[in-house]
């Protein structure tokens, strides 16, 4: 093969050609941009080169041991915009890496000058002698394989043969098997190739799933309406929701904090500053004479009775999540035996967590600063002991209050130990701290998607998080949190909580809800943004059974969602989404598309009526190109093939169609392309 670059000075810092920002590509390389096994990742530069000649560019995937695994030739965006892009899959987790070639396309360079040439009249036979040397001497390469070099050898002669036809001899040297073979192993000379940047292959679990989060406290709780007084839940009775949550067809079971819950200034019924002697408090409270972060609250049962709980989760296909709050109540172990790990105020009391005007009376926040050692060795303790207990997910309490220091720490020292934990961080919080956090190594990320509703909004973020953060935040679209109810939900009805599920669930690979949006949970506290008679703070008791026997549940919806989800890869990809055009402003309309290792296709096209109060009628503009249709899908009108995954019905559909979408029926489509 032609070799690279010819010897250039040292202290340039171009090649022979050009290359430029290059992505996925975070901080020059400091840190990995992030990935899935069989995701597909968006690689693009800019490149360029002097006078009029062809430029090819490739990105070149390499293995965690160095090997080259993937090239891919990358294509050209716009006329004159030397901007090039392609797609990279990478296989196993690991630390992988790709770099970006840039060369002189000697084929290109050839192929269009004969065809202006030629068809001018000028240098005739010299354009036809040059392409047989081309062809002749890419015959000769025993690097190519033995199919392409007979048919490099036969248009070479072909080219050369002045018994023939202009026309015939030309059109050997562009015949589709010359094409093709130029394709599969490019001609190339010059060769500028560009460091090798990292990217970091993570486990499925890392950026793909679905997420359902309970309180075992209330799973099997109970009260006596004489006394008044709650029994609460335990691990064990817990267990009898977990074939509800698999049969969902959610991935991950997770928890708020499973330890004792602190006395002093514990909180009653909806945040209030007096609890009653029967209010459990907040799991967020850390910290009792009972124990602190690695002890269970006596009211849950023992390790025992959590590792059973595990065991079952993992007999149904469930791995457990595990709440991570680094905060304790007065009452933690922490508070007497290290007082360094917290701010003293000048009248000697310890200061408690605020974020005016909201303040957190029960919880003191852990301060980095005056045994940064002393601290980090004790919550890797805490970490390692629960992973022995079989947590491999961490979802972290606010994330943003730690500095992003101790989490690159953490987060790397865990993983270097065991790759497949995995960490999520609960950060909704300024998009410097978010893009810090997912740099400092955290797998994926609440996000701001609850409080994005209109169209417009909805896209801006979807166009965000696929591809201007994509490579180093993976976001969980969370629906509903013990925190956070929307008044899109609180005032929308049913239809919006199928709305936000539905796009949660299609438009991101990893989603989530918190238990009881799927019975339409949607009364809020006076003048806030959460649940009236919130869970964080007492039991709660919802009779799912008798829900669903009344048919009050969404479960049924959300079921569905998952079992699309699982049908079809197109849905696991992050950076697979292409925003589409409509002519309502309240109709949002995306495609997810994927090629498979077989060489079959997987594409979406999801239509959704984000107004939840009424019906809407839309043209919707597909952008063709984008969904990578094989002519025969089309019929003589122009018409392919779709089915409604949601109700069932089929369709023919084009580059133009009318939809109309009743929020109070069905407010959506979920279009998979019938190949």
């Amino acid at each position: 093969m032609p070799g690279l670059d010819p010897a250039l000075p040292d202290n340039l810092r171009f090649g022979r050609f050009p290359v430029t920002d290059v992505s996925p590509v975070i901080e020059g390389g400091s840190f990995p941009a992030k990935a899935l096994r069989g995701e597909g990742i968006v690689v693009s530069a800019t490149a360029t080169r002097e006078g009029h000649d062809a430029l090819g560019v490739s990105a070149v995937l390499y293995s965690p041991r160095g090997r080259e695994k993937q090239r891919v030739r990358l294509a050209q965006l716009g006329q004159g915009l030397d901007r090039w892009s392609g797609v990279l899959t990478p296989g196993k987790p690991g630390r992988w890496s790709f770099a970006i070639e840039a060369w002189h396309d000697r084929y290109g360079t050839w192929h269009h000058n004969a065809d202006v040439k030629i068809a001018a009249g000028i240098d005739v036979e010299l354009m036809l002698a040059e392409g047989a040397k081309l062809l002749s001497e890419a015959a000769d390469d025993d690097e190519r394989p033995e199919e392409d070099r007979v048919t490099f050898r036969a248009a070479a002669q072909a080219l050369a043969d002045t018994s023939r036809s202009v026309e015939e001899r030309l059109a050997a040297g562009e015949s589709p098997e010359v094409l093709a073979a130029v394709e599969r192993l490019p001609i190339r000379e010059l060769v500028t190739a560009t460091q090798r940047y990292p990217l970091l292959v993570e486990r499925d679990r890392a950026g793909r799933g679905s997420w359902y989060e309970f309180f075992p406290r209330s799973e099997g709780a109970w009260r006596d309406h004489e006394s008044g007084h709650w029994t609460s839940g335990t691990f064990r009775t817990a267990m009898d929701r977990l074939p509800a949550v698999a049969a969902m067809g959610f991935d991950v079971l997770y928890m708020p904090p499973i330890h004792p819950i602190g006395v002093a200034y514990r909180k009653g019924p909806n945040n209030s500053l007096n609890a009653g002697p029967g209010d459990p408090g907040s799991p967020w409270a850390i910290g009792s004479p009972e124990g602190g972060h690695d002890a269970i609250h006596p009211d849950l049962g023992t390790f025992e009775d959590f590792d059973a709980f595990v065991a079952r989760a993992n007999e149904l296909g469930l791995e457990v999540a595990l709440d991570l709050a680094l905060q304790a109540s007065p009452d933690h172990p922490w508070v007497a035996s290290h007082p360094e790990w917290f701010t003293t105020r000048v009248d000697g009391s310890i200061a408690y967590a605020e974020n005016p005007p909201k303040k957190y009376q029960d919880i003191y926040p852990l301060n980095f600063d005056n045994d940064p050692d002393g601290l980090c060795k004790e919550i890797l303790r805490i970490v390692n002991l629960w992973i022995d207990h079989g947590v491999k997910i961490f979802r972290v309490d606010n994330p943003h209050t730690k500095p992003v220091w101790f989490w690159e720490w953490l987060i790397g020292t865990v993983n270097e130990n065991d790759p497949e934990v995995v960490f999520l961080a609960e950060a909704f919080t300024r998009p410097a701290m978010m893009k810090a956090l997912g740099r400092a190594g955290f797998q994926q990320s609440y996000s701001y998607f609850t409080w994005r509703n209109t169209r417009a909004e909805i896209e801006e973020f979807l166009t965000m998080i696929t591809k201007e953060w994509a490579p180093f935040y993976r976001p969980n679209l969370f629906v509903n949190t013990p925190d956070i109810l929307t008044e899109y939900l609180q005032f929308g009805g049913r239809p919006a909580f199928k709305i936000r599920a539905l796009l949660a669930a299609t438009a991101a690979p990893t989603w989530g809800v918190y238990a009881g949006y799927e019975l339409y949970e949607h009364v809020a506290r006076p003048g806030a943004e959460e649940y009236i008679d919130n869970e964080k703070y007492e039991y709660k008791d919802r009779k799912w059974g008798r829900a669903e026997a009344e048919g009050r549940s969404l479960a049924p919806y959300l079921t569905r969602l998952n079992e699309i989800r699982r049908a079809h890869p197109a849905l696991g990809d992050l950076q697979n989404l292409t925003l589409h055009s409509s002519t309502d402003d309240a109709t949002v309309v995306f495609s997810k598309h994927k090629v498979l290792d077989d060489g079959t296709k997987d594409t979406l096209v999801v239509v959704v009526n984000v107004d939840p109060h009424s019906a809407r009628t839309s043209s919707v503009h597909l952008d063709l190109e984008s969904l990578e249709l094989d002519p025969w899908l089309f019929d003589a009108e122009g018409k392919f093939r779709v089915d409604d995954l949601i109700s069932g019905q089929s369709w023919q559909w084009g580059a133009d169609n009318f939809v109309r979408l009743d929020a109070h029926s069905e407010p959506a489509h979920i279009l998979h392309v019938r190949r």
